[in-house]
């Protein structure tokens, strides 16, 4: 049993014990159609979601979670929802721990710095680092390439009318809000993506590396630190973080030449924090394979016009026919190519789709199923849900 005390000390957002969210929503297990998998509608804490994930690599690298329902305080009730999105790369095993253990450092710390803030997030993704690094470190002679594994990372937060954003890589978080001059729905990006490409994030190497010439490289017509990787922040690549995993057994491929002696990559959030307001309309969280084909406005236009009921299903399905577009082909075409090839075609693709509705979030009281789902695993095997 959680005490009184703790009840009254703990943020509004969640309670501090690991089975207070363990109930999960019974129809949460979605529906596949190849290598999409999609639950298209379901309600959050503060109104309706919907989530959707396309596989191309061998091993689904992309994991996905929300996490929502009322959260009991010492008089009524608030609503608090978290949203995940992870792209791996390298392989899905650092995708996997962050599905598993982000929330839950996110939860503890919450509890233990009574409430939310820009730090305890800060402090959930360094710890998980740090855990995911300890695998590494215990797995490094039989398993050396898990050293060179790491996982994009994105979160929102939505708890007491404000908005939580933190990022580690380049998935992108957008919010579709009422323009009041035009009374059209804009698109308004909330995270700072951590790719090379960027010209700010190559000064941003430069500066924090000035000693190293090689920091930022052109290879293959496209920008990569230390000619090796696009992100410049992850969860893992542990080779890029502590020098003595960037040597043998390692594959030749991933070491650099040379010691160094601190971490090339970083693996603190850039954070944003703003208050909701009534004008802003829904969230969508996607993994950079989305945003190769879709642009922002792009994608609040489709979520604005069309239907509710597996509107994240449409955002994939569009960058899907846009990838097959691309290489002169039909979708229908693209969907009877098998996992691993198609990946020559695009990346698996995540999309969470958070409607905001100020109704929901001013009824503090009202009863919402606690909803508990991670989309991972592989598709052709099932998505984890209940």
């Amino acid at each position: 049993m959680v005490s009184a005390t703790i009840r009254r000390i703990v943020s509004p957002c969640w309670r501090p014990t690991d089975d207070d969210i363990s109930t999960r929503n019974g129809d949460a297990s979605g529906r596949i159609d190849g290598l999409l998998w999609s639950r298209d509608s379901g309600r959050h804490a503060n109104g309706e979601f919907s989530m959707s994930v396309v596989q191309a690599n061998n091993l689904l690298e992309d994991q996905s979670q929300l996490e929502s329902g009322p959260l009991s305080l010492v008089a009524g009730s608030l609503q608090g929802t978290f949203v995940g999105v992870y792209d791996g790369h390298g392989g899905p095993e650092a995708s996997r721990f962050v599905n598993e253990h982000l929330f839950k450092n996110i939860k503890k710390l919450t509890s233990d710095n009574q409430g939310m803030s820009a730090d305890v997030i800060n402090k959930a993704f360094l710890a998980t680092e740090e855990e995911f690094l300890s695998v590494v470190e215990k797995q490094w002679v039989h398993k050396p390439q898990i050293a060179s594994v790491g996982s994009c990372c994105l979160i929102g937060i939505v708890c007491n009318g404000e908005l939580y954003i933190a990022n580690a890589g380049d998935s992108r978080a957008v919010l579709g809000t009422l323009d009041e001059a035009t009374k059209e729905i804009k698109a308004v990006q909330l995270s700072s993506e951590h790719n090379a490409s960027l010209e700010s994030v190559r000064q941003e190497l430069r500066s924090l590396h000035p000693d190293d010439p090689q920091i930022v490289v052109m290879k293959h017509k496209v920008w990569r630190v230390k000619g090796l990787i696009q992100v410049s922040r992850s969860i893992g690549d542990a080779y890029l973080k502590k020098a003595e995993f960037n040597k043998a057994p390692l594959l030749p491929k991933f070491r650099i030449s040379g010691p160094f002696e601190k971490p090339i990559l970083k693996a603190e959030p850039a954070i944003l924090v703003q208050k909701l307001y009534p004008e802003d309309q829904f969230l969508i969280f996607a993994s950079d394979g989305l945003w190769e084909h879709l642009s922002n406005q792009e994608a609040v236009d489709i979520v604005q016009n069309y239907p509710r009921n597996g509107v994240a299903k449409k955002l994939v399905k569009t960058a899907l026919c846009e990838a097959a577009k691309k290489r002169e082909m039909r979708y229908s075409d693209l969907k009877k190519i098998d996992r691993g090839v198609r990946r020559h075609f695009h990346d698996d693709i995540s999309v969470i789709v958070l409607y905001l509705d100020s109704h929901a979030m001013s009824r503090s009281n009202s009863r919402v199923p606690l909803v508990s789902i991670k989309g991972g695993g592989d598709i052709g095997i099932g998505i984890i849900g209940a």
